[in-house]
């Protein structure tokens, strides 16, 4: 259960945006879509290999 303590006067808005960067950083969203599918381990691994592939070209590019 997330808590966003509120200050007097604070604006909702920024409560708001508050929440769902905490929930977004629980990662609860993600967890449960991953839950919905089986997915064997190796190609977990695969796809783990090939997103930090895709980085590091990434990261490549900007450096040249």
């Amino acid at each position: 259960m997330l808590i966003i303590p509120i200050k007097d006067g604070e604006n909702i808005d920024k409560a708001l945006k508050r929440y769902k960067r905490k929930f977004d950083k629980t990662g609860t969203v993600r967890q449960l879509r991953s839950r919905q599918q089986f997915t064997k381990p190796s190609v977990a691994r695969r796809a783990e290999i090939q997103k930090a592939q895709y980085i590091q070209r990434l990261k490549d590019s900007v450096e040249s």
